[in-house]
């Protein structure tokens, strides 16, 4: 039990117990001492045992400090003080057992009073009978009380009962409990209380109006109150009108999203240089390589790094260049998937790709401050339409992509046309 002694730790309410040992003094000096009765510790309890005080006789102690180690059936729990004072005298020595609820077990000074100059208050409580408890020593005997018997004071304040008799349902409610056994009401008592809780039930208001501590008629008007509450008022309420229903708005179809036609990039290559590489690997290894094989290898170069389609930015890229960390997450591009169809330019004539983008060109600077025009194309540069299939010479390389692909399309086909004409070798590899 011992052990349970810091893991059930209780705090005594010595305000209240001062304030209503007080009342019972009469002499003036008596009004810094207090007596200090067996505090019950659970709404169950109505006796316990001291197994040591820890305050002694004319020491001073602490709001918070332990006075003393009660005992009970269940547990050994700490008795501490809700303010500072004196322990002026002990009644009730270590040991004693069985010391009902209630009853007083020491006297108590205010801090800084002279405990040689007070006078010891009167034991409001009456004494138990000889031979209630027989474990207890006679100093401690003399002084306890029965738990269930009324006080003087209680007594006085107890407003005029009637005689009838209800029947209260048992077990009461903790708090009802510990306050009828605080007051030692007796069972026959208790059944002359009228409860007003639910069901019939006591409640902590009407033995408090019993006692003549708040008014007699509070707990009835409290109860009549709730039950009031309880119950939702319809008399008030009333159908809500009709609202007109709104006019019909103009059956005005939403325009339809113009939809986005995909453009064709096209870019002239020359497989001039391809079919020599193709005539000499052939000549030197007796291996024929298909023109198909070079435009599918270059293609699949071409293909690297990318520049991004256009798109509508995302939020976490607004948020990170709100923070300035897209230029330091910048993708330097992503792997495309362009497959290029190819047709034959007729021998003689010239071409003049459709849907080359309009790239920013930067311009001399000398070319700005001396105003010169730009030089149109040449006239020579015409439209015509291509052949089917694949030629020696001029090819027409062409790309069918959405308007946000249109850079990325044609950076593809320029790298077909640089790998094709400039360096076809490196696809034999």
């Amino acid at each position: 039990m011992a052990s349970l002694a810091t893991a059930c730790r209780a705090s005594v309410r010595m305000a209240s117990s001062r304030a209503s040992a007080r009342g019972f003094s009469t002499a003036s000096r008596c009004l810094a001492a207090q007596n200090f009765i067996m505090p019950a510790l659970s709404p169950t309890m109505t006796e316990g045992n001291i197994a040591s005080w820890r305050v002694k006789e004319g020491e001073s102690f602490s709001a918070g400090d332990v006075l003393l180690e009660i005992e009970t059936d269940k547990a050994t729990m700490d008795v501490e003080a809700q303010e500072d004072g004196i322990m002026m005298k002990i009644m009730s020595q270590d040991g004693s057992k069985s010391v009902p609820v209630g009853t007083r077990i020491a006297v108590l000074a205010e801090a800084g009073d002279d405990i040689a100059a007070l006078e010891i208050p009167a034991d409001t409580q009456p004494k138990q009978p000889a031979g209630a408890s027989a474990n207890s020593d006679p100093a401690s005997s003399e002084k306890k009380s029965e738990s269930k018997s009324a006080s003087g004071s209680n007594q006085q304040r107890k407003p005029a009962q009637s005689s009838q008799s209800y029947q209260q349902k048992y077990p009461l409610m903790p708090s009802v409990e510990h306050l009828v056994k605080a007051n030692g009401i007796t069972e026959a008592d208790v059944s002359k209380i009228k409860p007003t809780g639910p069901s019939g039930r006591l409640l902590k208001g009407d033995v408090l109006a019993y006692l003549g501590t708040i008014n007699a008629e509070t707990p009835a008007a409290v109860s009549s109150r709730f039950d009031h509450l309880a119950h939702l008022d319809l008399s008030n309420i009333k159908v809500a009108e009709k609202k007109a229903a709104p006019a019909p708005k103009a059956d005005v179809a939403p325009p339809a999203p113009a939809e986005e036609q995909p453009l064709e990039v096209n870019v002239p290559i020359s497989l001039a240089k391809v079919t020599q590489v193709q005539k000499k690997i052939q000549d030197t290894l007796g291996v024929f390589l298909p023109l198909s094989t070079f435009i599918s290898r270059a293609a699949e170069v071409a293909n690297d790094e990318l520049p991004l389609a256009q798109h509508e930015p995302t939020a976490n890229e607004l948020f990170d260049a709100v923070l300035g960390l897209d230029k330091v997450k910048a993708a330097k591009g992503s792997r495309g998937i362009y497959l290029p169809q190819v047709s034959a330019i007729p021998a003689g004539a010239t071409y003049k790709p459709k849907g080359t983008p309009a790239l920013h060109v930067k311009h001399d600077i000398i070319d700005e401050l001396a105003s010169r025009p730009l030089q149109p194309p040449p006239s020579s540069m015409v439209t015509i339409d291509t052949v089917p299939g694949l030629s020696s010479g001029g090819n027409v390389f062409t790309l069918t992509v959405p308007k946000a692909e249109e850079e990325r399309a044609y950076v593809f086909l320029q790298r077909c046309k640089f790998i094709l004409e400039d360096e076809p070798g490196r696809l034999v590899l």
